[in-house]
């Protein structure tokens, strides 16, 4: 299907690109496999971020993406996700295996057994390029040191970043990188933003020091932990921080979802508690986005109906103030996860499962931005749309304006 990536305006005049386009990456660990895919069809069109903005695993994509020019941004991605698969047994890569292995791992049930070993194989032994079990653990190791907080040594990661991420391009002016963590003494969420720190791998590691697993990062005197563990959605940040004169298109996409089926084990517990928990409440979020968005438009709608010796009014002229804002469109993906994962979906990284999140992250936002509704509604003067893709190859349901 041939795709029209023009901006499809509902006025006349001439189409034009937003001002300003952000990519927003959720926590998630193993699954942000699912974000790395959906970057790499956003890379084959022109809707180039120039702000992306990552948490913990998104983090590590959104840095991924910022110290590396255009070429290399899915280069190094696929380099960091075959990296971390590489050392993590699991069940067969169906396309790879005889025909009767093939079917083993496509029985839902036998195929979550083995998901789940892969897991327990990652938490006892850790993840190549990513994190080393504490030897000895945490209660044999000195008071106060890294050892005695975390249950796993994240200098391998450092190494990762080291070798995948330009630095020096990264902090080079060019694309905006806001990275979240919260600050372990005062209980506080901070971004660390490439216009204003000059990041390193340790910003980095801050975002995705989730705790108990990994130590907090030490940064100008402070202790840093996953930015996940307070808000493990950036989309406030980005909607708080977006100019009111320049139009804004979101891709966001996250890795847990909010909404689900009633558990009826306990495993599913667990899972269901860990997609409600790290959900942070992003629909919430963007739809009070939204109704702040209608109310803005009510008041200009209003102010429109006041007669003219009310207009230099200073209440007035600060509702007006207060009114104006350029549109925002957000496009918002979900990872929608297989019948074979349990509750650890999250660390469970064998290559087989990283091939498949991948690839539905690419399949996702292409069916997102093949739609024929894909931005119908943008390009108004104010206003808030959402674009949500419920599910794979359904239809796009226009959720708020």
């Amino acid at each position: 299907m041939k795709v029209d990536w023009k901006i499809n305006r509902d006025r006349a005049g001439p189409k034009r690109p937003h001002d300003r386009i952000a990519l927003v990456l959720q926590g998630g660990g193993a699954l942000g496999a699912y974000q790395a895919g959906a970057y790499e069809t956003l890379a084959g069109t022109q809707w180039q971020p120039d702000w992306v903005v990552g948490v913990s695993i998104g983090a590590i994509n959104a840095a991924i993406i910022a110290g590396n020019p255009p070429q290399q941004r899915v280069p190094r991605l696929r380099q960091f996700w075959d990296r971390v698969s590489s050392g993590v047994p699991g069940f067969p890569d169906p396309t790879l295996v005889m025909p009767w292995l093939r079917a083993l791992t496509e029985n839902s049930e036998q195929r979550s057994a083995l998901h789940q070993l892969s897991a327990w194989h990652a938490a006892w032994l850790g993840i190549p390029g990513f994190f080393q079990p504490r030897v000895p653990p945490p209660p044999f190791q000195p008071e106060g040191t890294p050892g005695a907080l975390s249950l796993y040594d994240t200098g391998p990661l450092r190494a990762t970043l080291e070798a995948l991420i330009d630095f020096d391009r990264l902090n080079d002016g060019g694309l905006r990188l806001s990275l979240g963590a919260v600050n372990v003494r005062t209980g506080n969420s901070h971004y660390f933003d490439s216009r204003e720190t000059r990041i390193g791998p340790e910003h980095v590691m801050a975002s995705g020091a989730l705790p108990p697993s990994f130590p907090p990062v030490m940064i100008d005197g402070e202790a840093w932990w996953d930015g996940g563990i307070l808000s493990n959605t950036p989309l406030q940040h980005v909607l708080d921080l977006c100019k009111k004169e320049e139009s804004m298109l979101v891709f966001q996409v996250d890795l847990f979802n909010a909404r689900g089926d009633l558990p009826r084990n306990f495993d599913e517990v667990l899972e269901r508690h860990k997609d409600i928990l790290y959900s942070s409440r992003t629909r919430y979020t963007s739809n009070m986005a939204a109704e702040l968005a209608n109310t803005r438009r009510a008041i200009t709608d209003l102010i429109a109906k006041l007669p003219e010796h009310l207009l230099d009014d200073p209440e007035v002229r600060h509702l007006q103030d207060f009114a104006r804002v350029a549109p925002i469109d957000i496009v918002h993906l979900i990872y929608r996860q297989g019948p074979f994962e349990r509750e650890s979906k999250d660390y469970e990284f064998s290559r087989a499962t990283i091939k498949q999140r991948w690839e539905a992250g690419r399949r996702d936002l292409g069916d997102t931005l093949a739609h024929p509704d894909w931005l119908k509604f943008a390009g108004r003067d104010s206003g808030l749309t959402q674009y949500d893709l419920a599910r794979h190859s359904r239809a796009i349901s226009r959720s708020a304006q």
